[in-house]
Order: C-alpha cells, then structure tokens, then sequence
C-alpha cells in the first residue's frame, strides 16, 4: 500500500483545455453526480477482471477518487493504486492510494501496470490515439486496460417531459453542448464506439465491450448532472446563442420528476496484454 500525496493546485488562471475545470465550484456536485450515475457498473465491470489482491493499478483522470478507493480495498495492503488527475484537488486523501498530478500527454507514471482504468477521459484528450498506445506499452504481460467513455454522438436524450417546450429546451442544451462547446475543446462525441478496434489493433487480445444507460428522473443525479455542466459552461453556452432565461429555466426543469432523461451510451471496453510464452 503508498501514502497519499496532493500536489498544490495552482490558482484559478488561463483557459484549460478540458472543458469541465476543477477549479469551477461546481465541478465537486459534477464528480459526485458522475460517481452516482456510474459507480455501480464500472464496480462489476472491474470486479470481472478476477482476483485484484497485491496487483498494480493506475487510475486516470480519477475524479473525485470515488474508483481510486474501490481500488485500494481491493487490492489490499500489498498492492499499488496510484489515481491521476490534470487537477486532482477533488481527489480525497486516503492511506490506500497515491495521488499524482499528471497530463496525459506527459510520460505516464512508472509502470509496468497490471490494470489500468480511466472513466470519461480519452474522449477529451485530442491525443486520444496516441495516449492509447502507450497505454498499451505501459501494461504488464497478462495486465488488463479498461477504458469507458460515453457516446454522445446518439442524441435524443429525453424520454418523458412536461411539455413540447421543456423537451426542446434539453435538445438544444445537449446539441449545444455535445456539437459545439465540447468538440470545440477537442471531445470526439463518437470516439467511445472506436475504442475496440483501436485495442484490436493495439495488440491485445479477448477484447470485450459492454454498453450500458438507464433512464433519470428530474431530482435525480443524471438530471443534475445538466445543471452541474450548465453552471461549468455558461459562458461558452451564452455565447452560442443561449439566454440566461433559458439557462435558468433548463436548471429548474432538470429538478421536475416529470422529465426524464436517458444517460449517454457508456461503453466499457476491456483488453489484455498477452502473456509472454516460455
């Protein structure tokens, strides 16, 4: 087991290349919201990777840490979780991980890595393709990757509304969002659906994808979620033709149980390095 390390934040400053900014004050209700919508799948897609005891694991872009300390209990006090972040201040100090700040762009820590997960991270980093392949490179014989991304390219998010108004009110938020603000900082909304060929012709073999979404009532976490990413955008939002009224009535409606909204696509996908023979 390491010791928890927490690099200083910088201060609030230039523009950073990932929209949704850690240092925003709405960026803690987004990671708790993320890690409501999607802890329990990615738990039992990682529980089906085996035994995880004395075994190494790189955590990237962990968030608020929430998969780090799932990590840490399972591979117990013998073995090694290290949870990266561009900006880890919402990662919790914990005895049972380390905590680094890392671009994905930069040399990864030290490996060799026997899993390596990251959640909601390579379809933002215009590097996608590149950073896979050293991902790959950084895995132990036998060791497993685990990428899970969304597919937001499938639009029509919304399943039951309170009226025509409220329903175009989302589609708009989400085609702004997914089409123009998010692309426009380098999100591939389709990348999450390449991912398996990408690992094919990376070399690993028994690659499996597993696509999963349910549906969130207004109130709930995935409803939230719109108004966690709203109060992170408004800006970006405003200028691409949205109003304040708009914006304020999007954040009350994401709270009515009378909309329902489906979660994006999330595709889970798993491969392993092969054993080396002999």
């Amino acid at each position: 087991m390491t010791t928890s390390t927490r690099p200083s934040v910088p201060p609030h400053g230039g523009k950073p290349s990932y929209s949704f900014d850690n240092n925003d004050p709405a960026a803690a209700d987004r990671h708790n919201f993320l890690a409501e919508m999607l802890d329990e799948p990615t738990f039992a897609r990682l529980a089906e990777l085996g035994d995880l005891t004395g075994r190494r694991c790189l955590e990237l872009g962990a968030g608020g840490g929430s998969v780090a300390r799932w990590l840490a209990a399972q591979t117990g006090p013998t073995g090694t979780v290290v949870a990266t972040d561009l900006n880890p201040r919402h990662i919790p100090d914990d005895p049972g991980y380390t905590v680094l700040r890392h671009d994905l762009k930069d040399p990864l820590p030290d490996g060799p890595w026997d899993l390596i997960h990251a959640r909601l991270v390579l379809m933002h980093v215009p590097q996608r393709r590149e950073v896979m392949h050293r991902l790959v490179e950084a895995l132990a014989p036998g060791g497993v990757l685990v990428i899970e991304d969304w597919l937001t390219s499938a639009g029509k998010l919304v399943l039951a509304a309170p009226d025509d108004e409220a329903e175009a009110l989302v589609d708009a938020y989400q085609d702004t969002l997914v089409g123009q603000v998010l692309t426009a900082n380098g999100t591939d909304s389709t990348w999450a659906a390449h991912i398996h060929s990408v690992m094919l012709a990376e070399g690993l073999v028994d690659v499996d994808t597993v696509i999963h979404s349910r549906s969130w009532p207004g109130g709930s976490a995935g409803a939230l979620l719109v108004a966690a990413n709203v109060a992170q955008v408004r800006t970006q939002m405003l200028t691409r033709g949205f109003t304040e009224a708009q914006l304020a009535n999007l954040q009350r409606l994401v709270h009515d149980p009378r909309l329902v909204v489906r979660g994006h696509l999330t595709y889970s996908t798993v491969g392993w390095r092969e054993q080396v023979s002999g």
